[in-house]
């Protein structure tokens, strides 16, 4: 059945207008972020836990004779530096040691230096020397699990309810989070680590953000969608802090799995998104939680219940096409397939880039967990940046700008002397661009894609994330043809994102898009080579001009008179 034009029009700038109502930021949506944004620290603290929880600390050949189950050859002892030979930069072999005829063998025991761990999944299974891949391939299993709750759950929750796909989530996440770290065998292990990515870094964390920002004003989008990338980094702090705290690898593993239960009480206090039930044509359940919305805020509006619930059944009666929306949409019409592709390769390059920087600055001695803890914190800065100006410059110009400036960075690093002071700086100031553009696209995907698969869009981005993070190890392999190839690699990638976001529609100030004809209508026309030569674009969903005040939400109203 087709829908009267003007009745679809009716449709959307109630949902906007009853939305306008609540406000930007008041004390019911400073709640429900507080609710959604401990998901992203959770999120933080899994993603990085195989970092202690499978540590692998420096570590020397077993010598037969000098080592003993009782006492332990200091590592420079006389012994020791006649029973190993020393690599090129004059330390101990890790894994060969010279046998009786005094030539070098592998050796198939070792020693672990004590100073920082003692207790870790690398030591209890030698994940060192020719097993070394065993312990890559636990860290690729995981970011494989990331990858395919990303894609996954992101299509669920479009399909079931933010709030449904998050609270199973939570409740799986703590199950398999306390579960994994009583695993006794390898194989085994990777099947439960890759179920716990799953739930522990993708299920919770993509619908908890989709969720803010369905429910914040325009105006507190940027801060707001930031501030979950610092509630990331948090995690990656508490993830140094327990483990320097915790030495033993299994209370680590329940200490990290029981930060789960923090979200458990989410199944009764979080609200669904008013967006998303409207969406599905459940206008009366959306009209409730805006009219709570609305108490607890102490606003005096009081919505016209009849006159909204009837004209959100307007969706309703589009069928179930538009409701079973998923990721195969975004690739339906041009306009949409473009902006995907694009934006796809944008979280594709970001990630690369951020951990080619990182792979960049080489190995850091020192306390390992000191190290982890400013790695997290060092983001922050960026995202006081992002905060700032992201709502003045925009999300597409600041978002290329800080791309194309990482990846030159990643680039210019590679023809510096390594460990220079010059060099450092380029890197960390590369890593802190990346880091704000990372943050940037998370905001950007959500304005740019409509109520019906926004979380299948963000959830395709985060998967392309995941697969440039797994990818890197294995770029970096190519350094053994020319040393300056990876770097070269993820600088060009970044480089070449950047340029193409210039091509992406400008979403600051401009109304979410709800249905697929809105995401596919959004921005046609707009890029920053149009905008900067004063063209006129179709900067909004919306047909004419007087359907376009229409759909300006009431925050924003001022600005159209």
């Amino acid at each position: 059945m087709k829908i009267p034009g003007k009745a679809i029009m009716d449709k959307e700038h109630a949902l906007e207008e009853m939305m306008g109502k609540l406000g930007d930021f008041g004390k019911y949506q400073a709640f429900q972020f507080f609710l959604h944004i401990l998901a992203a620290m959770t999120a933080g603290l899994h993603m990085l836990s195989l970092v202690t929880v499978a540590a692998v600390p420096e570590h020397r050949c077993w010598v037969e004779g000098v080592d003993t189950n009782e006492t332990i050859a200091s590592w420079n002892s006389t012994e020791i530096l006649q029973s190993i030979p020393l690599t090129l930069a004059g330390g101990l072999h890790n894994c060969l040691v010279y046998n009786e005829d005094n030539e070098t063998e592998a050796c198939t025991k070792w020693v672990y230096d004590s100073k920082y761990r003692t207790s870790s999944r690398a030591i209890e299974w030698d994940l060192v020397c020719d097993q070394r891949w065993k312990g890559a391939l636990a860290q690729t299993i995981y970011m494989l699990g990331v990858f395919t709750g990303a894609v996954y759950l992101g299509g669920l929750a479009d399909k079931y309810g933010r709030k449904t796909v998050f609270c199973w989530s939570s409740v799986l996440q703590l199950i398999l989070g306390v579960g994994v770290a009583f695993i006794p065998e390898y194989w085994s292990f990777l099947v439960g680590t890759f179920f716990y990515a799953l739930f522990g870094s993708a299920g919770a964390y993509i619908p908890a953000f989709v969720l803010t920002m369905e429910i914040v004003g325009p105006k507190k989008r940027t801060s707001c969608g930031v501030a979950f990338q610092c509630a990331f980094a948090v995690g990656i702090m508490l993830v140094a802090g327990w483990g320097a705290l915790i030495d033993n690898r299994v209370l680590l593993q329940v200490v990290y799995g029981l930060h789960g239960v923090i979200l458990i009480p989410h199944i009764w206090i979080m609200d669904e998104s008013p967006r998303w039930l409207w969406a599905q044509g459940r206008a009366k359940e959306a009209v409730d939680i805006v009219q709570k919305a609305l108490k607890c805020n102490k606003s005096d509006e009081v919505l016209d219940r009849a006159e909204l619930v009837s004209k959100g059944r307007v969706e309703a009666s589009k069928g179930s096409e538009e409701q079973s929306a998923g990721i195969i949409d975004l690739f339906k019409t041009p306009n949409l397939r473009i902006k995907t592709i694009n934006i796809c390769f944008a979280w594709f390059a970001n990630s690369l880039v951020y951990y080619g920087l990182t792979l960049s600055t080489g190995k850091l001695e020192g306390n390992p967990y000191l190290i982890t803890a400013v790695f997290g914190l060092v983001e922050f800065p960026s995202y006081a940046f992002v905060i700032y100006f992201l709502d003045i410059w925009g999300r597409r110009a600041l978002m290329s700008s800080m791309m194309i400036i990482g990846g030159g960075a990643c680039v210019v690093a590679t023809f510096l002397p390594s460990g220079s002071m010059v060099s450092t700086v380029i890197v960390i100031g590369g890593k802190l661009f990346i880091a704000g553009s990372f943050a940037i696209i998370y905001n950007y995907s959500a304005e740019l894609f409509p109520t019906v698969v926004r979380n299948s869009a963000i959830g395709l981005g985060s998967m392309f994330a995941r697969l440039s993070g797994a990818l890197t190890p294995l770029i970096t392999l190519l350094d053994s043809f020319n040393p300056k190839i990876p770097a070269v690699t993820f600088g060009i990638v970044a480089l070449l994102s950047g340029f193409l976001c210039l091509f992406l529609p400008e979403t600051m100030n401009q109304p979410m898009p709800q249905s697929l004809n809105d995401g596919e209508t959004f921005g046609r026309g707009d890029n920053c080579f149009g905008s900067c030569l004063g063209k006129k674009s179709n900067k909004t969903y919306a047909a004419d001009e007087k359907t376009t005040e229409a759909m300006v939400p009431l925050g924003d109203m001022s600005k159209g008179a």
